[in-house]
Order: structure tokens, then sequence, then C-alpha cells
């Protein structure tokens, strides 16, 4: 059995999972930069180890709604692939990230949408009377976004 570990959180009333090898930290919300002009689920940036992370407002990029600043609301930052570049980190803005559940990735089954406007939505689990889905996180940001985020030629670097 090849088991792996997620981490559990919420959009809405949903339960949705990240696959912890994609996590590099999981904060308490903290305060965020604001970006003026960006795609409003950009939440902001976030200073950390001495680089700037652009932080993703989970909730608001699925349902057009922030995220609810409550206790379990986190900062949770991922290792994002940037095409042609290192890994690059990307904080997400989740709501009750806090739970974990080990399984087996081939339990998820394949939720049966194609859906083009969230492609980010992933197979879905049966887990305690309720459907998981799986976020891919390398799906997370459209081209638009991730040029913005992740410019191939950082402003103010010399080319």
């Amino acid at each position: 059995m090849n088991q792996k570990l997620f981490l559990l959180f919420h959009i809405g009333r949903d339960r949705y999972a990240l696959q912890a090898s994609d996590v590099a930290l999981v904060l308490p919300l903290a305060p965020l930069k604001q970006v003026p002009g960006a795609p409003p689920s950009v939440a902001g940036l976030f200073a950390y180890a001495g680089q700037n992370v652009p932080v993703l407002d989970v909730s608001r990029l699925a349902h057009g709604q922030p995220a609810a600043v409550r206790m379990s609301t986190r900062l949770v930052l991922i290792h994002y692939a940037v095409p042609g570049r290192a890994a690059q980190l990307l904080g997400l803005v989740l709501e009750k990230a806090t739970d974990t559940l080990r399984c087996d990735p081939a339990d998820f089954q394949a939720s049966g949408l194609d859906n083009k406007e969230a492609p980010y939505l992933g197979p879905v689990l049966r887990h305690r009377g309720e459907l998981l889905q799986w976020i891919t996180v390398d799906a997370l940001l459209d081209d638009a976004t991730r040029e913005l985020l992740f410019p191939a030629q950082p402003a103010g670097e010399a080319a």
C-alpha cells in the first residue's frame, strides 16, 4: 500500500486535500501586503525567510468569497512548480486547515467532471461520509496570474 499524507481544509462547507509533500510550511494567518491591480484571488505578499512570497486566497479563487478569518484559517506555503525554473514558494490562505489524512492516493477516484474553469480540482475520495477533493497545486494559477506572480524576469533585476 502506497500511503501518503494529505493536509485537509475547507472551501465553504466542502472539504479538500493537498498532498503534504507539496507543503513547505503551515503558519497562522498573518498580515499581507496588498497587491493593487492583481486578480481578486491574489491575497497579497508575505515576507518569509528573506523573500517575498505571493499569497492566493483559495476560497476567493473557488467561490469569489474571501476565506473567513478564524483561528483555524492558515497561511500554507507550498512548493509551486514554475515552468523552466526551480520550484517557488506560493502562499495559500486555507480555512480550517487543521487536520491531516494518511491514505493511498489510488483511493481517490475521478470526479466525472471536466471543469475547465477550475483545473486545480482533482479526483475525489469518500471519507467519513463526505467527499474530499484533491487540489492539484501546480494547476492553481492560470498563465496570466502565474506570469504576474512569478515573472520570467523579476522587476528590478538587470537583464
